[in-house]
């Protein structure tokens, strides 16, 4: 009971976050600039570390943990390699709390660096499709809260599988690894999108009637009593495909920072609702962060491999903290050789005017 209102409770800021963000702070259709997208990138970042300290201090709230049996109960679920003491029920608490923020964090870090590359192929379903700018935010939006619904079955069904079938996560890391390996060699050219070829694009056409061009910023449209969906609405359709593909190896990858369903869900969540403002961000200066994809290819080779040997690495006193150093290491590796090629570039082309 203390799981579902703290859950309710959690999605109810959510929502009520969004509904400023679009209903008040943003209102009308109309192109995001590059200042709001900063701005809003800021708050939702600024939420996320809020989040961090506050379950850093009671994160024990989330499983309603009251006395030592029930917090021994969900470190041996969910973490069992936390210290904790019979004698010293609140210094137990304290560890598991702390350990629970920096699953948090490490699980959103990775979430959100994966978004990047999400955001790339998003970028280019817009260009795809010639779906005008002004209406990028209104598609970004619903588009973001069908992903919510779908990253909660996907996150706690898979939780439900790992707590079944252990050996699940041997399959997760398998697959990461293949995913983060054949990002190292994907060309630009693989990720070019044949609108009329398209999966959801020949469903859709098959079996609803749709009409041949955009009616301002609506989904759906009423010609001569029939009622059919808009390119706006298909675009939307793939938005939501597209984030199902990058479910199955975003999700996968935080369970290897965490067997906790509600950490995998709150990191995110988190994330994935910085996704529409860094869009808009990320778009205005992806052309600058050039090793970004081959920072991503490594990020999820370490993560796949870090599940395939957990057990050996556990027995080494490998910690969640580790990871998060790791990750930060990789991306941030990838950032700063973006910047200095990026520097040598326009350094080059100064010298040759």
């Amino acid at each position: 009971m203390n799981e579902i209102v703290f859950f309710s409770c959690f999605i109810l800021f959510i929502l009520t976050i969004l509904i400023l963000d679009l209903g008040v702070f943003s209102k009308g259709n109309h192109e995001v600039t590059f200042k709001q997208a900063t701005i809003w990138s800021v708050i939702w970042i600024g939420l996320s570390i809020a989040f961090f300290f506050f379950l850093r201090s009671h994160g024990d709230l989330v499983h309603g943990v009251d006395n030592f049996d029930e917090l021994h109960h969900i470190e041996q679920k969910y973490a069992e390699h936390v210290d904790i003491d019979p004698a010293n029920f609140e210094q137990s608490k304290a560890n598991y709390n702390k350990n629970m923020a920096l699953e948090f964090i490490t699980g959103y870090v990775i979430e959100y660096a994966l978004s990047a590359d999400n955001i790339f192929v998003i970028i280019l379903i817009f260009t795809s499709f010639s779906v005008p700018k002004r209406y990028y935010k209104r598609v970004l939006f619903w588009g973001i809260l069908g992903a919510l619904v779908m990253r909660f079955i996907f996150i706690f069904a898979g939780s439900a599988l790992i707590h079944r079938f252990e050996w699940i996560l041997y399959v997760f890391g398998t697959f990461l690894l293949y995913t983060g390996l054949k990002l190292f060699f994907k060309k630009d050219d693989d990720e070019n999108i044949d609108t009329q070829n398209h999966p959801v694009v020949r469903f859709t056409s098959k079996y609803f009637p749709v009409y041949p061009r955009f009616v301002l910023e609506r989904f759906f449209v009423r010609r001569e009593g029939r009622l059919m969906i808009t390119p706006l609405f298909v675009v939307l359709l793939i938005i939501e495909f597209t984030d199902l593909i990058f479910a199955v190896d975003s999700v996968p990858a935080v369970f290897s920072v965490t067997k906790d369903p509600y950490v995998v869900f709150f990191s995110n969540i988190f994330a994935i609702l910085g996704l529409r403002s860094m869009f808009f961000f990320l778009a205005a200066v992806m052309d600058k962060l050039k090793y970004l994809k081959l920072g991503l290819a490594f990020l999820l080779s370490f993560i796949g491999l870090k599940m395939l040997f957990i057990h050996w690495l556990k027995m080494l006193g490998f910690k969640p903290h580790h990871s998060l150093f790791v990750i930060l290491i990789i991306l941030g590796t990838s950032i700063i050789a973006s910047l200095i090629s990026n520097y040598r570039i326009e350094q080059k082309r100064k010298s040759l005017t």
